[in-house]
């Protein structure tokens, strides 16, 4: 990270400072261009895009300028990924003092990195001190530790001292999240003092919902909402109308838990308190929709073994993530083919039993991949637990009971008339059995990884192929060999 003082190069860029006229150009929503810029979907139109590209490959900045000027700061941000790492800096030097912090809250974390890394620590410490801690601190972590130094340097006492605090806890926690933007009052005061102090509008933040009321260790004792205050006359003591029981968020908590947490209780806000039950910050709604949408996103793309899946990911990272898991998966489909080697001299036999293996199997890893993504989504939504695993795993085994029996009834009556009625009873009696395991791997595997302190949706999906692939074979060609149609 070079100084601030040095100039930039070409392939540098420079964002702009905070500006009203700025944040006024796409500050709604509802301003959004809808005609030759955005299509019925809100997402950019590709004509739209190549124009911005033509004009950047013309040398035509002002064109550039005139044609992003109108945009909304999330749809800079898009159209900014859109672009090759060359051509995203020569977009952002054209429009640089459309590049504000709102802008580069937005980007993908990858696509934020990259440009972060292009900046002299200077400008970035001018760009995290517009944004709120939390957007500061997704800006500065995941830079190398000699950037994160060289930029906290270049930060205000204040600024500073809270991004490293919140750098200190563990990723993906409240501590890391949360807002250090809250308002505190003690107990003692009344509903007239909050009105006053809150219309002097001293330090205050820009956004809240409601205030933390707080004794003189900084521990909360209750809350009250802006409504409350606005209906209640002012004599009477903040105690009289607060409420007391509200839910703390230990700031160590993971962020799915939570997102649980806002989800169960029906919450807007809470408090998140350190190991020493103070207020140090607070939790809001919409940093749960993220949550929420980034975790949802990590569970299926971890189903899947696609690491963090994301489209701006660097190769050689995509490729380390996702690979490991084909090798795995290489290692658990010789399982299988070791199953159908030990029946190889009846699969000689009989041809139509290599044609129909295939069947067994794939219907049997459909089977219980549904049962795992039920079960793994009940585990991160806490409806699976302990106390009722045992209730789940019977009625998910029922289901696939019904399942197994109304795809071996329709199976079995094919394979008959294409073939023999004994092998028609044969794979049918095979569609069960496989089923069935089916729906108790789908359960048992994603339980197990869990009580091992495991996210199970990272390699649930590798080992319940495994066992309804084996399980599949063993079953079809074991049983072909017990009824006699052919000899082992």
């Amino acid at each position: 990270m070079a100084e601030d003082e040095r100039p930039l190069d070409d392939d540098e860029v420079m964002l702009a400072p905070e500006t009203e006229s700025a944040a006024e150009d796409g500050a709604r929503p509802d301003d959004r261009i809808d005609d030759e810029r955005m299509d019925e979907e809100n997402t950019l139109k590709p004509a739209f895009v190549r124009s911005v590209e033509a004009a950047l490959d013309a040398g035509e900045t002002g064109a550039v300028y005139d044609l992003v000027e109108p945009l909304h700061p999330a749809d800079v941000a898009d159209l900014l990924e859109l672009f090759e790492r060359e051509e995203r800096h020569q977009l952002a030097a054209a429009i640089t003092d459309l590049m504000t912090s709102e802008v580069v809250a937005e980007l993908n974390d990858y696509v934020r990195e990259e440009m972060m890394e292009a900046l002299p620590a200077g400008r970035v410490a001018q760009i995290a001190e517009q944004l709120e801690t939390d957007d500061a601190v997704q800006l500065i972590e995941d830079l190398d530790e000699d950037d994160q130094r060289a930029i906290l340097a270049e930060l205000d006492p204040e600024d500073r001292i809270a991004i490293q605090t919140a750098l200190s806890y563990p990723e993906e926690t409240a501590g890391r999240l949360m807002s250090r933007d809250f308002v505190a009052v003690p107990e003692h005061v009344t509903v007239g003092d909050i009105i006053d102090f809150l219309r002097e509008g001293r330090n205050l933040p820009e956004d809240f919902l409601e205030v933390f009321v707080v004794d003189q260790r900084m521990h909360p004792v209750g809350t009250c909402q802006l409504s409350w205050i606005l209906r209640t006359p002012r004599d009477v003591a903040l105690g009289d109308v607060m409420k007391r029981d509200q839910t703390l968020i230990p700031a160590d908590l993971d962020q799915e838990e939570v997102a649980l947490m806002f989800q169960k209780y029906g919450l807007i806000s809470a408090a998140v308190i350190d190991g020493d039950g103070r207020l140090v910050g607070q939790m809001t709604v919409d940093d749960i929709v993220h949550i929420i949408s980034e975790e949802a996103g990590e569970d299926a793309l971890l189903m899947s073994g696609a690491g963090e899946g994301d489209i701006n990911e660097p190769i050689r990272e995509a490729y380390s993530s996702r690979v490991r898991w084909l090798v795995a998966n290489l290692g658990t489909a010789l399982v299988a083919s070791l199953i159908i080697a030990m029946f190889g001299a009846a699969i000689e036999q009989l041809v139509a039993l290599a044609v129909l293996m295939p069947i067994v199997a794939s219907i049997g890893g459909n089977a219980g991949t549904q049962t795992m993504a039920v079960t793994v989504r009940a585990i991160a939504m806490n409806q699976l637990t302990r106390s009722n695993t045992g209730r789940i795993l019977l009625r998910e085994f029922r289901v696939a009971m019904l399942n197994g029996a109304t795809i071996a009834i329709l199976v079995g009556l094919a394979t008959a008339a294409v073939f023999t009625p004994t092998l028609g009873a044969v794979i049918a009696l095979a569609m069960i059995i496989n089923v069935a395991t089916a729906g108790l791997a789908g359960v048992l595997v994603p339980v197990a990884f869990e009580r091992l302190d495991q996210d199970p949706a990272v390699a649930s999906s590798v080992f319940v192929t495994m066992i309804t692939d084996s399980m599949g074979f063993f079953a079809f060609l074991g049983l072909a060999v017990a009824s006699g149609i052919v000899s082992a």
